[in-house]
């Protein structure tokens, strides 16, 4: 495996994408500054298709329960572009999205098996540890507070908090630019815990989805909006003329497959599953055909860690 690189160590592209209204998105502001996900009509690279495994058999209570149900219960997020996104029709798209598909397959579920529940950051815990959700794929950070509420298989991609600002902003250059500034995240996001240190003598506003942020941003009521760089260049792709991404992250944020915090066994199978997809070029396929859209250049994926 090669190293995964930060999304930002690539320039984002002059990339004009059709603006339209976001079904569930919870934005407020005009029309025109709306931030939404579209294909752009150019000849795209192509999404990969996921061979469903036949005669699953993995001693995990976590999917005895989905086979009785006959579907399994995937939560994600709405409101990224590239990433986890849902449009005007139901529709869904993003790595996010294809990282589902692929884990859900070796785990012997068919797309039309796949019921996505659009759930916020700061409820994610609550719906694994519940099992509102059988796993949780939606630019989720692995870190020792959360493995104490929820287990995690992964990671699949490494990205990095940075910055998004108006693209005529020259007076923020990185985090410690940030003093006297008003800065925009989500709530319960390591973003927002991180840029809420002293040393960086910022005021911060909470949202609870991040293009609620971005309008902000595009409105001027905040000087910024602080996330992973991968969530950011997909709204600066958006607004090539009027956004951009700083280009210099401050923390390092694995990307983890979320699920219950006891099924040992699911979690080794979903590790299993991503190892497999990188190994077989879908993963590198997934990436170019989403997130790849908005600019970044793929890394290699990140290597998988088992505890």
């Amino acid at each position: 495996m090669k190293p995964c690189t930060s999304a930002v160590a690539a320039a984002i592209a002059v990339l004009a994408v059709a603006l339209g209204a976001t079904a569930c998105s919870g934005d407020s502001g005009s029309s025109a500054d709306k931030a939404t996900a579209s294909s752009g009509g150019w000849d795209q690279p192509k999404l990969p298709t996921y061979t469903v495994a036949k005669d699953v058999k993995i001693d995990s209570p976590t999917l005895r329960k989905a086979r009785a149900a006959g579907k399994l219960v995937i939560g994600a997020k709405n409101d990224q572009p590239y990433l986890g996104f849902q449009d005007a029709d139901g529709k869904r798209s993003g790595f996010d999205i294809e990282i589902a598909k692929m884990v859900a397959a070796d785990l012997g579920f068919s797309p039309e098996m796949i019921e996505f529940k659009t759930v916020d950051t700061k409820n994610r815990e609550a719906a694994i540890s519940s099992g509102a959700v059988d796993l949780y794929i939606g630019t989720y950070t692995i870190n020792d507070e959360r493995k104490k509420r929820v287990g995690f298989a992964g990671p699949y991609y490494t990205a990095g908090a940075d910055l998004l600002v108006r693209k005529n902003d020259r007076t923020i250059s990185g985090p410690f630019s940030l003093q006297g500034k008003t800065v925009c995240s989500v709530k319960g996001s390591t973003a927002l815990r991180e840029i809420k240190k002293p040393e960086y003598n910022t005021t911060t506003v909470e949202t609870s989805k991040y293009n609620e942020c971005v309008v902000k941003l595009l409105d001027e009521e905040v000087d910024a909006v602080t996330t992973d760089d991968a969530i950011l260049m997909g709204y600066a792709a958006q607004r090539p003329d009027k956004l951009r991404v700083v280009g210099s992250p401050f923390t390092e944020e694995p990307y983890g497959v979320g699920m219950n915090k006891d099924d040992k066994a699911l979690r080794e199978a979903v590790s299993d599953a991503i190892e497999a997809h990188d190994s077989n070029g879908d993963h590198e396929k997934a990436y170019d055909a989403t997130l790849g859209l908005s600019g970044s250049k793929y890394g290699g994926a990140s290597t998988v860690e088992r505890y």
